[in-house]
């Protein structure tokens, strides 16, 4: 009897544990310019290795906030930049303009036609994301929640994969498609595989995978994939 009520009090306190952690919120709202602020510094001081941004430098553009706290912002994500030894960010299309001046900054950036938000995850274990999704100034919300940060992190893999490298992103952009860059195109778009395509060009294969290169380059993309969007967008087809 002992033993089963031994039972009973464990199964009871598991089930307490349970309720409590189901009813545990996924992240801690913070607003007010400080409390905002001393987050921010927070998370910068607590990077160690691996920092992970959906930046859009752009949305601040016009905003009454202050500029003290622009600069706040600014020196806190430059230390945890500092600090960390993976940084990966990734900004829209529509902000090259503000950060073109920023090739230098460590780590690496890539663009994508858009970010679903903006977002902050230092070290896979903490994550920070606007309540408006679009301004850290008007609040954000402080997660710790292991599913939700790993939810981040994969989202934020998964845009990386398909964005552009920035060096890509600002090179200068042929008006038209050189002549000899036109079959490597159609080749890509009819599917076929580069030693199919090598071949029926009269090709090798480092000649052709050096034309798929300079292709890449001409249509500033690093997917094969968009190569085809692109080139349509540009009129090239």
């Amino acid at each position: 009897m002992a033993e089963t009520a031994g039972s009973v009090m464990l199964a009871r306190s598991a089930m307490n544990r349970a309720v409590a952690e189901a009813q545990r919120p996924p992240g801690r709202p913070v607003r007010g310019t400080r409390r905002i602020s001393a987050a921010l510094a927070g998370l910068a001081a607590s990077t160690r290795h691996e920092l992970l941004t959906f930046d859009d430098p752009a949305a601040s553009a016009g905003r009454a906030i202050p500029e003290p706290f622009l600069e706040l912002a600014g020196a806190c994500m430059r230390a945890a930049v500092e600090r960390a030894s993976e940084v990966r960010r990734i900004v829209p299309r529509h902000a090259l303009p503000h950060v073109a001046g920023s090739v230098r900054t460590p780590g690496r950036a890539r663009f994508a036609d858009s970010i679903p938000f903006k977002m902050i995850v230092v070290d896979r274990t903490v994550a920070a994301i606007p309540l408006d999704l679009e301004l850290l100034y008007n609040g954000l919300l402080l997660i710790r929640d292991q599913v939700v940060v790993q939810a981040l992190v994969r989202a934020h893999h998964t845009s990386w994969d398909a964005a552009e490298e920035f060096a890509d992103a600002i090179a200068p952009q042929p008006r038209e498609l050189p002549a000899q860059l036109r079959p490597v195109l159609e080749a890509l778009l009819a599917g076929l595989t580069d030693e199919t395509a090598a071949a029926r060009l009269g090709m090798s294969s480092r000649t052709y995978s050096r034309r798929v290169g300079e292709l890449m380059h001409a249509l500033g993309t690093t997917s094969r994939f968009r190569a085809g969007a692109e080139a349509a967008r540009r009129g090239w087809l």
